[in-house]
Formats: C-alpha cells, sequence, structure tokens
C-alpha cells in the first residue's frame, strides 16, 4: 500500500487531511436524527444517501466547500469546530437528497415560458372533462376490456375508435403509446423486408435524436430515398418504384420548415400515383391538428381530416400535441390497412393504458361540437388567446409582483411572443404579453432568480434573456398567479420592518 505524508494528494484528488476530516455514517446519521430530518424515511435509504455522499466526497465528485489541506502547517484548520463544519455540510446534502426523492416525480410545475406544447414540461394540459375522466378510472375497477351489453371479453379500442372515426372521418383507427410507435407498427405491418420510398427533404429527426430512418430500420422496413434536401417531384417517386416497394411514405415536416427554391409532391398527388401503380401511401402527420388554424389567423397546419380526405391507407399522429390530449399515437385511414396492423403482435406491446384512454376520449369529445375544442382544450386556448386578454393578466401580475417582491427589482409588463412548442407550427411567433424583471443592481442575478424559481414548493419554470426574467402570461391559468407571486416573493428581500403587514 502506498504512504502518503500529510497533506499530499492522494489518487482520488482529497489530501490525507481532507480524508481524515470526512466524518463517519455514524456520526451523520446522529446529526440528521438531531435536526429531526430522518424521521419520514426508512434507515436503509438513509444510510444509503450518506454512504453515496461520503463516497462521493472521496473521490471528488461530491461538491462539497473545500476543506482544510494540511493541518501539519496549521493545526487550526483540522479543529473540532473544522470538522463540524463539514459534517453540517455533509448532512445538509444527504438532507436535500431524500427530499429531492422523496417528493417523487413527475411533479407538478407552473409553466411561465409561454410554450404551449413545451416537450420536457409533459406537452398539453389536460383539459377539465379529461381530468375528471382520469380520476373517474382511477377511483376504481373500469370495463377496460369488457363488453357490458354481452358480459363477453372486449378490445380497449372499443372504446375510442368509433369516436376517432367520428372526428376525422376516416374508415378506421387504432390508438398506440405514441405517434413514433404508430409509425413503427405500419412500417412493420406494411412494409416489413421491402421498400418504402420518402423524399430526402423528409428524413425529419424528432426530440431526443429519434430519426425517422432509424426507425424504419428497426421495423425491418428498407429506406429509398428520392430527390433533394429541397426539392422532390412525383417523377422521383415514380420511377422508384420496383416489385420491392411496399409503401410511399409522405412525412410532414411538423418541427421545421424549408423555404425558398423548393417543390414537394402533395399527398394527393401521391395517393393517386399509390392507386396507379398499386402501392399504398402512408403519412406521418405529426403534430395532428383537427381544427383549422388558418380561421384563427395562423398559418395553415394540415389537418387529419384533409388527410383522411386525399384517401391515403394510413394517416399517423400524436395525441398530446395539436389535438391537446395524453400522450398517445393515433392511426386511422382505410380498413384494410388499419386492421392488418391491430392484428399486429407489436400491438400488445405498443398499447395504450386505462388512463390514456379515459384522457383521450374526454378530450375527443370535445371536438364533436364546433367551437367547443377551442374553449375546453388548455393547448387550443393557450395557442389561440386573445392578446388583450393576455395584456389584462400580465399586468395584473405585474402589479402583485411589485407590491410583493418588488426588492427583486422592476417589474413590468409589455408585449412579447412565444413559439408554439412540441415541434409545432415551426417558425410561428405568437403575439403574447410579458412580466418582465430587471434584477436589482447588486441583488439576485437572472440565473440566479430563474434557479429559486424552480426550487420553490410549487416549482416555477421562467425565460430568461438580455438581463432580465420573463414571465410569459399565455401559458399560465388563474389559479397560478397567486403561486408565482409567492415563489417571487420567497426569493426577495424581506421588507422593513412593518411595510407590508397586515396586507
Amino acid at each position: 500500500m502506498a504512504v502518503h505524508k500529510p497533506g499530499t494528494e492522494v489518487p482520488n484528488g482529497l489530501t490525507t487531511s481532507e480524508l481524515r476530516q470526512l466524518p463517519s455514517v455514524d456520526r451523520v446519521w446522529r446529526a440528521l436524527e438531531a435536526r429531526d430530518a430522518v424521521a419520514t424515511y426508512p434507515r436503509a435509504m438513509v444510510i444509503r444517501e450518506i454512504r453515496d455522499v461520503l463516497d462521493a466526497a472521496r473521490d471528488g465528485r461530491a461538491g462539497l466547500a473545500p476543506v482544510p489541506a494540511d493541518p501539519a502547517t496549521d493545526p487550526a484548520m483540522d479543529s473540532p469546530s473544522s470538522r463540524d463544519a463539514l459534517l453540517e455540510t455533509v448532512a445538509a446534502r444527504v438532507e436535500e437528497r431524500l427530499r429531492a426523492k422523496g417528493k417523487g416525480g413527475p411533479r407538478r410545475v407552473i409553466n411561465a415560458t409561454g410554450v404551449a406544447l413545451h416537450t420536457n414540461l409533459g406537452r398539453a394540459v389536460l383539459s377539465t372533462p379529461a381530468r375528471e375522466a382520469v380520476a373517474a378510472v382511477a377511483a376504481g375497477y373500469s370495463d377496460l376490456e369488457l363488453d357490458l351489453t354481452t358480459g363477453e371479453r372486449g378490445s380497449r379500442l372499443d372504446h375510442v375508435e368509433g369516436l376517432i372515426r367520428e372526428v376525422t372521418g376516416a374508415e378506421a383507427a387504432l390508438v398506440v403509446n405514441n405517434n413514433a410507435a404508430a409509425v413503427l407498427l405500419a412500417l412493420d405491418t406494411l412494409a416489413e423486408g421491402r421498400e418504402v420510398i420518402v423524399s430526402r427533404g423528409q428524413l425529419v429527426e424528432i426530440g431526443g435524436a429519434f430519426r425517422v430512418p432509424a426507425v424504419m430500420a428497426k421495423s425491418g422496413a428498407r429506406l429509398v430515398e428520392v430527390g433533394t434536401t429541397n426539392k422532390t417531384y412525383r417523377r422521383d417517386y415514380e420511377e422508384a418504384i420496383t416489385p420491392e416497394t411496399a409503401l410511399l411514405l409522405r412525412v410532414h415536416t411538423s418541427n421545421y420548415r424549408v423555404v425558398g427554391f423548393v417543390a414537394e409532391v402533395s399527398l394527393e398527388e401521391l395517393v393517386e400515383l399509390g392507386r396507379r401503380r398499386g402501392v399504398p401511401v402512408m403519412e406521418d402527420l405529426g403534430s395532428g391538428a383537427l381544427i383549422d388554424f388558418a380561421a384563427h389567423g395562423l398559418p395553415p397546419e394540415p389537418t387529419v381530416q384533409r388527410s383522411v380526405k386525399s384517401g391515403a391507407d394510413v394517416i399517423t399522429f400524436s395525441g398530446d400535441k395539436l389535438l391537446g390530449g395524453p400522450q398517445a399515437g393515433i392511426a386511422v385511414g382505410r380498413r384494410e390497412a388499419i386492421a392488418r396492423m391491430r392484428a399486429n403482435q407489436l400491438m400488445r406491446a405498443l398499447r395504450i393504458g386505462k388512463l390514456t384512454l379515459a384522457a383521450l376520449v374526454a378530450t375527443l369529445r370535445s371536438y364533436l361540437e364546433p367551437g367547443r375544442a377551442e374553449r375546453e382544450v388548455p393547448a387550443l386556448t393557450a395557442l389561440l388567446a386573445d392578446p388583450r386578454a393576455l395584456a389584462a393578466k400580465a399586468r395584473r401580475l405585474a402589479s402583485r409582483l411589485r407590491s410583493r417582491a418588488g426588492g427583486l427589482g422592476r417589474f413590468t409588463a409589455e408585449a412579447g411572443s412565444s413559439p408554439a412548442g412540441g415541434g409545432s407550427l415551426p417558425g410561428v411567433e405568437l403575439p403574447t404579453w410579458l412580466v418582465a424583471l430587471r434584477p436589482a443592481e447588486g441583488g439576485l442575478t437572472p440565473s440566479e432568480i430563474e434557479a429559486g424559481l424552480r426550487r420553490a414548493d410549487l416549482p416555477v419554470l421562467v425565460r430568461v434573456s438580455q438581463g432580465r426574467v420573463l414571465v410569459d402570461v399565455r401559458t399560465l391559468a388563474s389559479d397560478e398567479l397567486l403561486p408565482i407571486v409567492e415563489a417571487f416573493a420567497g426569493l426577495a428581500a424581506p421588507p422593513a420592518h412593518g411595510a407590508g403587514e397586515g396586507r
């Protein structure tokens, strides 16, 4: 065993004197007991966290405050007070880790970024009817796969297929756990071992580095690229069709736009070509709009209903983007193609659960009556919000923040813009209203305020831009204004004696 002199660095990055000062597991446990920090946690869990923190400190991963280097040159640095300080630091780190694990997850947060379909925050917020439907099903048993009329076993898809058909006009429909799963299922069913023709300009990558070519490879289909990044013509598809061609695939580039010197083949043209050559046509529609956004003053977004009318064999789309429901992948289209997908053994691996099903059914019912979805589905109400209403909300919030958290700096209400998010409506900046905080000189920085808001009991997510903290009211429900004020107030310097008391 190598011997290291006091104060010299050992292989793990600490000095021998620093190693000596690290408390024992038992000392940390007693310190946590004394501060009543472990009563609600199993002992084994606490011991494991203590050991993890100490091990991290030994190999330099803990990020603890530096401890004295060499008691031989400065004996006071190895004093009981120094060791006690390190003990408190370790105990506090363990307590922080225990609190984080005790809260579990995912947790509710307040989205003050203005991004209505924020992927990191769970995309679409469920409507009140959808939340009520989930709660009702979660409260007990359900008829998930039981036909109450006959008493025989049924299919969970029976609860939703007729509703999807009514809303979209499709001959048949099925639901899996997300759109990537729907694409995988369709390709595996219709094109395994054969060729699928796709425009090079539509080989998109979605969040998390999931790419169309990779999903296709997993399905067993063989990719045939045609055209160029910016221009693909009908003749490119026609010349690529061979006896090995199983499918013509069109992918809606819902998370980016190619503009300028461009050309692409419409779905209607592709369907006509497919019918003439006896090749099925599929469209990955992505976001899955069920309303006409152009009618609300936004750039046009292809609707599911339009794709169904084109005659495509299969159209897939997401449930938690522009549709505004839970995470799900929906496939609609011609009866024969959907029936083949439904019989695929992958269906069991990709099927949705009862809570998702309940939320999706409730969300789709909002689309049965014209204009009702725009009033009930939070994703739509956020995307279509009236700027005048947003301005009034921003001014109201700014006034409350000036009153309760003015010590942080200057709060103002001003016009701004929001992206839609979730890979939907790319390039569209929606007019919005912001509450902007320019921090006081010498006070907390924008980054410190942003981090503090994230650590609130009910975390608040904001934007930071050009030295300011921005609260975008587009994505705020009326009952979230008070928690935001409380979160900012918790970061503000305490008021002068007597100021604001009793208000």
